[in-house]
């Protein structure tokens, strides 16, 4: 029994340096107890899965009184923007009520009692869409074009493309650490509904191959990750427009003869996995606009 107690004491000791560790990368801590609707342990796993963002924020749901505590950068997220992803999640929570579909596409056990009225994310749609033609009925040649909350993440991943077409192993890393960051900091109260649900989609998987990318200067390694990376933005770009046209090219001789995808600025073929040596091989499929 001693034993026992013994493990369980170690256990809980390094299950609370782990959490230190966690909270310890992020900066400017700010902690707030909120309400989150939701039934057992597959929920709690989701909900923390919605609320976590490297380095960012991090949150640990209680199934029992059904509240979450949110870990956040302060000058990075807010709660309220925390919550707006645990709704999408398919969880109705204090400040939001779930997209109905998000709600019937969580597992039947996860399907909690619904308590709330479900009109705010709709209202915050309403809001986007009213914002949008305004906009529209007021623009004169003079104003400038709108910026896509993705500007900066565009921007960059261009730029990346840029440096892999010049071999430029040092650069595409220096352009995959601005990608990386840029992804982290996207004002995602600026996203539409349906924006905001592709942005979540793809967001990590993102980070995740810029992480890569920036940690090296080997174009084969950088490239590798490229393919997977261009694949996503494709998706995010269709539905997150950016300001121009947006072309969206392959290379039949990419990826040992698999061939692969990437996004480019110039209708003219730059190829950023051949690079200087068969710089325009490869075709448009797909055109932006």
């Amino acid at each position: 029994m001693k034993s026992i107690n013994k493990i369980l004491a170690l256990l809980t000791v390094m299950l609370s340096i782990a959490m230190s560790s966690c909270i310890a990368q992020i900066k400017n801590v700010k902690n707030e107890t909120v309400k989150v609707y939701g039934n057992c342990e597959t929920c709690k796993k989701k909900i923390e899965n919605a609320s976590n963002t490297k380095h960012i924020s991090k949150a640990v749901w209680n199934m029992e009184n059904k509240t979450a505590m949110l870990t956040f950068d302060s000058t990075k997220t807010t709660a309220d923007a925390i919550l707006k992803n645990i709704a999408y999640a398919g969880y109705d929570n204090q400040n939001y009520s779930a997209p109905d579909a998000a709600y019937n596409g969580l597992d039947m056990c996860c399907q909690y009692e619904r308590k709330m009225q479900k009109e705010e994310i709709k209202s915050i749609d309403k809001a986007n869409i009213s914002i949008q033609t305004d906009t529209v009925k007021n623009k004169t040649a003079s104003q400038p074009e709108i910026i896509s909350p993705l500007a900066a993440v565009y921007s960059a991943y261009f730029g990346l493309k840029d440096a892999l077409t010049k071999d430029d192993g040092t650069s595409a890393a220096s352009k995959a650490k601005e990608l990386y960051k840029s992804i982290d900091v996207v004002q995602m109260e600026k996203l539409t509904n349906a924006q905001h649900v592709v942005w979540m989609k793809y967001q990590k998987e993102l980070s995740y191959h810029a992480e890569h990318m920036k940690g090296t200067t080997d174009l084969e390694h950088q490239r590798e990750h490229f393919i997977s990376l261009s694949k996503n933005m494709y998706e995010v770009m269709k539905v997150i427009k950016n300001n121009v046209t947006v072309y969206y090219d392959f290379c039949p001789m990419a990826n040992s003869g698999k061939g692969a995808n990437w996004l480019s600025l110039q209708q003219p073929i730059s190829n950023p996995y051949m690079g200087k040596s068969m710089a325009t091989c490869g075709k448009v499929e797909d055109t932006i606009k």
